[in-house]
């Protein structure tokens, strides 16, 4: 049988709370100070119950053993960069949990993931800071894909961050990217082994991991593209993707394929022909230091540069979304204050004269 109960708060007021049971076990969930919500409630997990929909299935299993079951997982399926973020969204989701009751996968829903929201933005965890909006976004985005996997592995039926919506965005800095005087300095400044590296950060936008980690196989310049795809040693974040080469940058591959050792590998290899692994902000910040613009801290910047020159020519956000490898268009609107003109000119395209 289930039921709604109220329990009296010593300060005045109800906590409402519903009481029901399913596949064996008896099941109390705290619904708050309406009793009005917690018979919507109740009414909501009866027909679930019916329906066989209740979210979770009879494999139910602790959060503890799924998290660790997926960082196994994600060790050896995931590119090393990629299993660290995993690893450290689980870790502050573990934090929050710390003073909860959800102890099992069956236990999750979609308020505690707003609640989650709420406390990523008001508790410091790392360097006595609040996490930004875009951070605890990406970090709900993460969870979200993380429990895809406990649907998959069949241990839950509909993923518990259904409907948690993104927080509107109103702390975002505007994305630091180098003007092409910046540009010029910063390549006639980076010696000939950075050169071609960081060249091709600018004039592909490619990610660090993406560069790192391109082989001759990913390159046809036959075709002039660029071929952002998965392997047997890594995976793209967002997905594969393809890169037209400018004339440049086709000039840049043509003299680097020309002058490559025989048995090479990655376009741009380490000493041994392996994978590059010289520290490459660390050679940023000194080249951008000697260059005078000291907030040039991160390899990214150069990947904003690329964008952001794109958007100042007038190609189009969606374009710059797909060159990009951006999964949501979001994450490109970040550039959108830089074509006023642009958006301008379009609008000014609209008329009934011929």
């Amino acid at each position: 049988m289930s039921r709604i109960y109220y329990r009296d708060k010593k300060r005045g007021g109800r906590t409402w709370f519903i009481d029901y049971a399913y596949q064996g076990r008896r099941i109390r969930k705290k619904i708050g100070p309406s009793k009005r919500l917690a018979e919507l409630a109740l009414k909501d997990i009866e027909i679930k119950i019916a329906k066989n929909e209740l979210g979770f299935a009879p494999s139910d299993i602790t959060l503890e053993k799924f998290f660790e079951e997926f960082d196994n997982f994600s060790r050896v399926n995931h590119a090393p960069e990629s299993h660290r973020r995993y690893r450290n969204i689980i870790n502050n989701f573990k934090i929050f949990l710390d003073d909860r009751r959800a102890i099992k996968l069956s236990q999750l829903n979609p308020r505690l993931f707003e609640e989650y929201k709420i406390f990523r933005r008001e508790k410091p965890l790392h360097k006595k800071i609040v996490a930004k909006t875009n951070t605890v976004n990406m970090e709900v985005k993460t969870l979200r894909t993380i429990f895809n996997y406990a649907i998959k592995w069949e241990y839950l039926k509909e993923n518990p961050t259904k409907g948690v919506s993104r927080l509107k965005v109103t702390d975002a800095k505007k994305p630091r990217f180098l003007t092409k005087e910046e540009i010029r300095c910063l390549l006639d400044s980076c010696g000939d082994d950075l050169y071609p590296i960081f060249y091709t950060f600018i004039f592909t936008g490619m990610r660090l991991g993406e560069l790192l980690n391109l082989t001759w196989d990913d390159v046809k310049l036959d075709k002039r593209r660029i071929y952002v795809q998965k392997k047997d040693f890594w995976q793209p974040k967002t997905g594969e993707r393809i890169i037209p080469m400018s004339d440049d940058i086709y000039s840049l591959f043509e003299k680097l394929y020309q002058e490559r050792k025989p048995e090479a590998k990655f376009v741009f290899p380490g000493k041994n022909g392996g994978r590059l692994t010289i520290r490459l902000r660390e050679r940023l910040i000194v080249v951008a230091r000697r260059c005078g613009f000291d907030d040039v801290t991160k390899i990214h910047t150069l990947r904003h540069t690329f964008a952001s020159h794109l958007v100042m020519s007038g190609v189009d956000l969606p374009t710059v979304q797909k060159l990009m490898g951006h999964a949501d268009i979001q994450t490109t609107m970040i550039y959108a204050h830089l074509a006023p003109d642009h958006l301008a000119d379009a609008v000014n395209k609209l008329s009934l004269d011929d």
